[in-house]
């Protein structure tokens, strides 16, 4: 008597085909990840390289057929990488609308449209955006720590900097109208737009020169803008050193694959953002766990 296969058997068994699909695409903690990231790299910088060699007319006119098979290759490679992406993940939709997700369909799509529209395979070029991924390969290099850090310090520092913006804002707001209406128009000052443009060039000590106070008072106020704008800029660095200053965690690159969010610990079993399970450490579904 023949068994009939076992339907949970079969899905724990996708289940785990998927998460190690999903363990070697999104994280680099594993030989096979670290391989996997290095080699997409390499891909990007060369399918980069070919796009702008391309664009060089003596190049494009002796080797341009083959620049262009490169590219068709290219293209289906990464192409097959996205599937296995979306493949990967929980919730597919979240991902191809996440940062990632759109850099990697647009790395993809200039290639398919540039038949339509001339000259659209030079967009292809944003595939280098997708270099970003090069911290994860050496996270080892403490670059993938190094940017978390960063990244939780800016978090953390969003409103006091929003703060500071604001008051920059109305400082230069008031700057702008003191100076038109001790200037005017005839020394450039032609609106208060256009002087709130000169408070801006001014407090951030940029000073283009186009447009500058003749009045003994113009220049009063614009010397104390100056010196204010050299004062301001201590003060977001300050603002993210202090968030800096509390130390960085050590993270991995293990994600989730809900809602993508890197950096758990080897011993959190849930994420930390959805509450989604996690894989354990062996890349097996803690939903294929609890079926055993």
């Amino acid at each position: 008597m023949s068994r009939e296969p076992d339907p949970i058997a079969g899905t724990s068994a996708s289940r785990r085909v998927r998460f190690a699909i999903h363990r070697i695409i999104f994280e680099a903690d594993t030989p096979a990840g670290k391989a996997f990231d290095v080699t997409l790299i390499s891909l990007i910088i060369a399918s980069v390289i070919a796009v702008l060699l391309e664009s060089v007319a003596s190049i494009r006119a002796e080797w341009g057929p083959w620049l262009r098979a490169a590219e068709w290759a290219f293209t289906g490679f990464f192409t097959i990488e996205y599937a296995l992406r979306l493949l990967s993940v929980r919730e597919p939709l979240r991902y191809a609308f996440s940062f990632y997700g759109l850099v990697d369909l647009l790395a993809v799509l200039p290639t398919y449209l540039s038949g339509l529209i001339p000259g659209g395979q030079s967009l292809i070029v944003i595939r280098a955006l997708r270099l970003l991924r090069v911290f994860r390969v050496f996270k080892l290099g403490s670059f993938l720590t190094e940017q978390n850090t960063l990244v939780i310090a800016l978090r953390s520092s969003g409103r006091k900097v929003g703060i500071f913006l604001s008051t920059i804002l109305i400082l230069v707001l008031i700057l702008g109208a003191a100076m038109y209406l001790i200037e005017g128009e005839e020394a450039g000052f032609t609106s208060i737009p256009r002087s709130i443009y000169w408070a801006i060039v001014t407090v951030t000590t940029v000073g283009y020169g186009d447009i500058t106070p003749q009045s003994v008072p113009g220049q009063f106020l614009a010397a104390i803008a100056m010196v204010m704008g050299y004062a301001i800029i201590a003060v977001p660095t300050g603002i993210v050193t202090a968030e800096l200053v509390q130390g960085a965690q050590a993270v991995t690159t293990r994600t989730c694959p809900s809602c993508l969010t890197e950096g758990h610990q080897w011993s959190a079993r849930f994420c930390r953002d959805c509450a989604a399970p996690l894989r354990d450490t062996r890349g097996e579904d803690p939903a294929d766990l609890d079926t055993r």
